[in-house]
């Protein structure tokens, strides 16, 4: 269920030159919000957490295609990602609902969540395809570095979305300078999806 956000009109005003630069991700409020929610610091840990993961699970799957051994622990190390992504993509829309009063497709968010859900559908389906032995090993790991590679461009969004806000920061003020570190962990979300 989506709950009702500020109107596009109230939006606009809050990105005055006073409250913000137009088309800055967050108004004041929302990033109050975000500076105060726990689900910030907890999207923070879980993105390199979840990078670290599928470091570890690429170079499981790339051992298990180069020399065909391994494929156990290359399905364990995908269902581990796979797990890291639904907590990391039920976080991140309870961060999502507590900064800007919907749990998805904020409008500062927007296509980052519609890749999210790519993401999601390719990892949820080679789960599908594991445990009902719907693929052979190879393609079942091609499968998987599908999912990976849309992961890699989901996380690509939210750095250039990280890299906006630390640029929007300096311009809105000393207070904004120091949000930017904070806003590390609200953008690295973006790997939730991933």
């Amino acid at each position: 269920m989506v709950s009702t956000v500020h109107a596009q009109p109230e939006r606009s005003a809050d990105r005055s030159p006073t409250g913000g630069a137009p088309g800055a991700l967050y108004t004041p409020a929302e990033r109050a919000r975000r500076d105060a929610s726990r689900w910030t610091l907890v999207q923070g840990l879980l993105a390199p957490v979840q990078f670290l993961v599928c470091l570890v699970s690429l170079a499981l799957i790339l051992r298990f295609l180069l020399t065909g051994e391994g494929l156990f622990a290359a399905n364990v190390s995908i269902v581990v990602k796979t797990l890291t992504l639904y907590a990391i993509m039920i976080t991140g829309a309870i961060w999502e609902k507590e900064v800007f009063g919907q749990y998805l497709f904020a409008p500062a968010f927007f296509w980052e969540d519609v890749v999210s859900f790519a993401v999601l559908a390719l990892h949820t389906g080679y789960l599908l395809a594991l445990f009902q032995n719907l693929l052979a090993p190879i393609p079942l790991m091609a499968l998987a570095l599908a999912a990976y590679a849309a992961y890699v461009i989901n996380a690509a969004q939210f750095l250039w979305k990280l890299r906006m806000a630390r640029r929007q920061a300096p311009a809105e003020g000393p207070a904004a300078e120091v949000d930017a570190d904070q806003t590390d962990a609200a953008l690295a979300r973006g790997e939730r999806a991933a």
